[in-house]
């Protein structure tokens, strides 16, 4: 997650990342991402296992920012909010788009 200005970072593990994004995009995700307004998703990694997913959240969190950065434009060049098209407002509400099932992503 990052903000409009992409100068802060936030890295996280999750099992359903819609939900996740949708929380962080209403200010119910962390504190640190309410703090900064880290409302856009510009990376993220499908990683099977638990473990694995820890471990790599581990080693990202120990690069250095530029790294990071690098890492982000290797596949998003332009840093785009990469869940812009997953939610509707409905009600006053952002929420995930309808039609999606919670089976993917």
């Amino acid at each position: 997650m990052s903000n409009k200005n992409r100068t802060t970072f936030y890295i996280g593990v999750t099992n359903a990342i819609k939900r996740r994004v949708l929380e962080h995009k209403t200010g119910k995700g962390s504190a640190f991402c309410k703090k900064y307004n880290l409302v856009d998703l510009v990376y993220y990694e499908i990683i099977e296992g638990l473990e694995e997913c820890i471990q790599r959240e581990k080693q990202l969190k120990n690069w250095h920012r530029d790294w990071k950065i690098d890492l982000i434009k290797e596949d998003h060049p332009e840093m785009v909010d990469l869940a812009v098209d997953w939610y509707e407002v409905v009600d006053g509400q952002l929420v995930i788009k309808s039609g999606w099932n919670g089976a993917s992503l």
